[in-house]
């Protein structure tokens, strides 16, 4: 860390705490050159995701396709509730084992929760997502639904 008056690298921390619930830590610190004090504020960078689409594509992981997702299919939760559920999904895209997540994978994670808080939005997420055509499909999806 540069010290803001003289640019040396060197630094003492002094005291650390946690600032933003948590998601940041401030650390008060000493510059080894000129003793003087300065404060310093550490968080996660944005870890890139990236997702691989059917036709084998690389694309940003992009949450705001999510958060969409979510407002259609659950428009009876509220955007926090909504938010809540988005935080929880990354949290296990940003714990699987590679930075590229294939998009059938995260669909997979999205009906799964759907299926949890809200079978209709199951149904009509499921519908969407596996392109049903007959009605027919759309059976097998209900039936599949009330197995499990």
């Amino acid at each position: 860390m540069l010290c803001p008056y003289c640019a040396f690298d060197e630094s003492n921390v002094l005291e650390s705490r946690d600032a933003n619930e948590g998601k940041t830590t401030r650390r008060r610190r000493e510059c080894l050159k000129c003793k003087k004090r300065f404060t310093t504020y550490e968080e996660v960078g944005n870890i890139e995701l990236k997702v691989i689409k059917k036709d084998g594509r690389v694309v940003d992981y992009d949450r705001a396709k999510l958060e969409r997702c979510f407002e259609k299919a659950c428009w009876k939760l509220n955007s926090e509730e909504r938010s809540k559920i988005i935080d929880e999904m990354e949290m296990k895209l940003l714990n699987w084992e590679s930075v590229e997540i294939p998009s059938k994978e995260i669909a997979k994670l999205v009906m799964e929760k759907l299926k949890e808080i809200d079978p209709v939005a199951y149904i009509r997420f499921a519908t969407i997502y596996l392109d049903v055509r007959k009605i027919e499909d759309f059976e097998k999806i209900i039936s599949n639904f009330k197995k499990n």
